[in-house]
């Protein structure tokens, strides 16, 4: 997907896939007057998925008929047509998914409560109830949607991300995959958190996998999510030093402070504007020097500057 400015309207088409959907969609937008600035369309398990970033500021109707004549059409061919406009994503709400893990959803929660957040977190869904207690004392509203293995209800989730109008979903440790028919309604809008320096170790168990190969260096990475397990484009990472003796739950004493702090960071990057999309990787816009992105700075001192190759060869030049 191209990278986009904040004056683009979006439109998403979600359906099973057949022939013609394109030629309508776009059809009905030319009628209107509305410019296509970008297209980008997907097939996966059966589910279509089309994604227009549109030019509505000279279109000759207005924004309620064109979200009637959108749903309209989505209704005829059996497809869900999602529309927003630029003024829709001024405020911003946010889901944040869980399961048992509270440390990132604490660290939403202190930034949102601190004025840092930049967004509203308007709902905790999760697949057990273990943290309805902490949403509760932040007077979120708190759903459960797992059943008692806590397998999701996709259904009831789609539900309440509509219900609740949500423009972006975070990931905060939650446990289980999305499928595509939630992933392509949300295209990079969905960010989780890995306990990983992606591409390495994806999957589960990630912090067993770096003890099993003897890693030195680990880390954790914040990426958009696709429908590609933990293959998304990144956002930010960081790394921790993996001690000789290393267990698990030292993995995850250094790691989890860490996971919060990478999810919290690429969670503003996106609510700011200030990442965007391009190809499959991201790009940090102009102020992209205000956040840590990967290692801190001071660690720039530590690193050798020598040898470089051609030093020699130019010494040798010199005698």
């Amino acid at each position: 997907m191209a990278a986009l400015t904040t004056d683009v309207t979006e439109i998403t088409v979600i359906g099973d896939d057949d022939t013609g959907l394109i030629a309508r969609v776009t059809s009905l937008l030319f009628e209107r007057g509305i410019n296509i600035e970008d297209l980008d369309q997907a097939v996966r398990d059966g589910v279509f998925r089309m994604y227009l970033a549109v030019d509505t500021s000279e279109m000759v109707c207005t924004e309620e008929t064109l979200r009637s004549d959108l749903h309209e059409l989505g209704d005829d061919l059996g497809l869900d047509v999602q529309v927003r406009f630029p003024a829709d994503r001024e405020h911003q709400q946010i889901a944040v998914l869980v399961t048992k893990e509270s440390h990132c959803l604490e660290a939403l929660f202190e930034a949102w409560a601190n004025d840092e957040l930049g967004a509203d977190i308007g709902v905790v869904i999760g697949n057990h109830d273990d943290l309805q207690p902490l949403a509760e004392h932040y007077d979120v509203p708190f759903h459960d949607i797992g059943d008692d293995g806590g397998q999701q209800n996709e259904e009831r989730l789609l539900e309440l991300l509509a219900e609740y109008d949500v423009d972006l979903i975070v990931l905060a440790r939650y446990m289980r995959i999305l499928s595509p028919n939630v992933v392509f309604r949300y295209e990079d809008r969905i960010i989780n958190v890995h306990p990983s320096l992606l591409p390495a170790f994806p999957g589960a168990e990630a912090y067993r996998q770096a003890i099993e190969e003897g890693v030195r260096v680990a880390g954790v990475t914040a990426h958009y999510v696709t429908t590609d397990l933990d293959q998304g484009p990144i956002i930010t990472q960081r790394a921790f030093d993996v001690p000789d003796d290393a267990d698990l739950d030292e993995m995850k004493r250094r790691g989890q402070p860490l996971e919060a702090d990478a999810l919290l960071e690429a969670v503003q990057l996106h609510l700011n504007g200030d990442v965007s999309v391009h190809r499959g990787r991201t790009s940090v816009r102009e102020n992209g020097t205000k956040y840590q992105l990967g290692l801190p700075d001071e660690l720039d001192e530590f690193t050798p500057d020598r040898p470089v190759d051609g030093i020699g060869s130019a010494v040798a030049q010199d005698q």
